[in-house]
């Protein structure tokens, strides 16, 4: 014998502010079963994104890193590319980092400018500065 019946299935998201209540109804049929479930899951109420760096940027950092390890023109650095697969060690890395303070017109705390290792992390630090600088 088969028994038809409402299911619901609710979300509840909570914030300081106010509750909200979503539930669906859905017919659903049983035969021999009993199903009984209970779904609660909070919902987070703020979101962060976080971008990658802009090609421009990217692409003038790839240049300054070939001009300070005076790499060859035709050698690929990519956003990917890490400073010590291409040689750098901490002195050519300091360097990297005063040539790209100079280029962009912006500061590095000494910090921040230690813990870059790639191509890409150096664009969104800039990109990060720059656009704090406005």
């Amino acid at each position: 014998m088969s028994t038809t019946f409402c299911s619901s299935v609710s979300m509840q998201a909570t914030s300081l502010a106010a509750t909200t209540r979503i539930s669906f109804q859905k017919p659903a049929l049983v035969s021999r079963t009993n199903l009984s479930f209970n779904l609660s899951r909070s919902i987070p109420t703020r979101l962060s994104v976080s971008c990658a760096a802009k090609p421009e940027t990217v692409e003038k950092v790839s240049k300054i890193v070939k001009k300070q390890l005076s790499l060859k023109d035709d050698q690929n650095v990519v956003a990917e590319t890490k400073f010590a697969d291409l040689g750098a060690d901490s002195l050519d890395t300091v360097e990297i980092v005063m040539g790209l303070e100079e280029e962009f017109h912006i500061e590095m705390a000494e910090e921040k400018a230690q813990k870059i290792t790639t191509v890409e992390e150096a664009a969104e630090l800039i990109d990060e500065l720059v656009q704090a600088k406005k």
